[in-house]
């Protein structure tokens, strides 16, 4: 497979993302108008996998979409840090899946974690995962380790471990609001763990890198981190995600080999 070929794919496993503080409904509906008319200009590649936002706009999102093949992702349980009661945590993303999400991506419990409790943050993903998966079955719960606040590799093994026998389906190294954010180590750390928790249970567990990623080197690193270390039975859009927007645009630049912003 050439890097072409390559791009193509990864461009088909994108979380489009839109997480700002100026973010406004129009706005964020625009964003999905794009997507919903992507292949009247690119009928020749994939449309990114979901559009991820936050979510007060799960439902703007999953009432102007056009193609039930784009997930709506939100990013919950108090997206970035974390801080505040379960039952917030909990209310916000049954409230986004009743909305309409088909993923929640939501932070480890790093005050509970980095003080030793990883009965209280492993709880968290419990009740929130069962909590979203009572209002929809098929719903996805991404666990976010913050891979830049753990920094040892005993953290980031431990956290992906933790979140994994928690429920987790995929694994993500990072929320984008710290640094560092995704690292090929970190990457590698996780992937090696998802390979083992497979090897010991059966489950296929997905990863996403997230936070900082932009280029097509980029995409052919992570990617490749992903085959050598998974295998190919990893490389769907169904267990890796890239939390990489501008990644969009630049892939498509270097697919037609011109400047585009589409996205």
């Amino acid at each position: 497979m050439d890097n072409k070929e390559i791009y193509a794919r990864v461009l088909g496993m994108i979380d489009l993302t839109s997480l700002n503080p100026t973010d406004t409904y129009s706005k964020i509906k625009g964003m999905v108008e794009k997507v919903n008319g992507f292949h009247d200009v690119f009928p020749q590649y994939p449309l990114p996998a979901s559009i991820c936002v936050y979510p007060n706009f799960a439902a703007t999102v999953a009432q102007t979409r056009t193609s039930a093949d784009v997930h709506v992702t939100v990013v919950g349980g108090c997206f970035p840090a974390s801080q505040s009661p379960l039952k917030v945590k909990v209310l916000e993303c049954e409230s986004a899946v009743a909305d309409g999400a088909d993923e929640v991506d939501i932070v480890l419990a790093l005050n509970a974690f980095l003080d030793g409790k990883d009965e209280i943050a492993a709880a968290e993903i419990k009740v929130i995962g069962s909590a979203v998966k009572a209002v929809n079955p098929k719903a996805v719960l991404k666990v976010i380790l913050e891979t830049g606040a753990l920094g040892s590799e005993e953290l980031i093994r431990r956290a992906s471990f933790l979140a994994m026998e928690a429920g987790a389906d995929f694994i993500k190294t990072s929320t984008g609001k710290m640094q560092p954010a995704a690292t090929p180590e970190a990457a590698r750390i996780m992937c090696g763990c998802i390979r083992e928790y497979y090897e010991k249970s059966g489950r296929m567990v997905g990863f996403k890198p997230a936070g900082g990623i932009s280029t097509p080197e980029d995409a052919l690193l992570y990617y490749g981190i992903v085959k050598d270390i998974l295998g190919e039975q990893w490389l769907e859009k169904s267990l890796l995600r890239f939390g990489a927007s501008r990644m969009a645009n630049n892939l498509l630049s270097a697919l037609e080999e011109k400047e585009i912003k589409y996205f």
